[in-house]
């Protein structure tokens, strides 16, 4: 059964900063680019970033480009987002996503679709 459990959320204030992690399990984590996602409170869920099996150059939204860096270690099956900067827009809901293993691109990597297993989530709050 594929398991993803995120941690590290809390309240912080504007310009502080948070570190995510998603542990995984049940799959083989090694073999699957991975994801993030997040929603906010009468938002529809928005794509956050996504990383690929070697971990290199991943995929970011717009509004987190240069403030948001995803990571991953396959040796402990582990997803991570570091967030810096934070401003209040960014209190939301944050999940980790497992890929339904198929190829994306610019155009597509943002697509819930695109994921097959959701952790439960770890809130941010951004408040001063």
């Amino acid at each position: 059964e594929v398991t993803l459990v995120e941690s590290g959320g809390g309240l912080v204030q504007p310009g502080g900063s948070l570190r995510l992690s998603c542990a995984a399990s049940g799959f083989r984590f090694g073999s699957y680019s991975m994801g993030w996602f997040r929603q906010a409170p009468g938002k529809e869920r928005e794509a956050v970033s996504r990383i690929r099996i070697d971990g290199r150059s991943p995929y970011y939204t717009d509004s987190v480009k240069g403030r948001f860096t995803c990571s991953r270690d396959n040796a402990n099956n582990m997803l991570y987002l570091q967030l810096n900067s934070l401003t209040p827009e960014d209190t939301a809901m944050y999940y980790c996503a497992k890929s339904d293993g198929t190829r994306v691109d610019g155009a597509t990597w943002f697509l819930p679709e695109r994921y097959n297993a959701w952790g439960q989530g770890t809130q941010v709050t951004v408040s001063s």
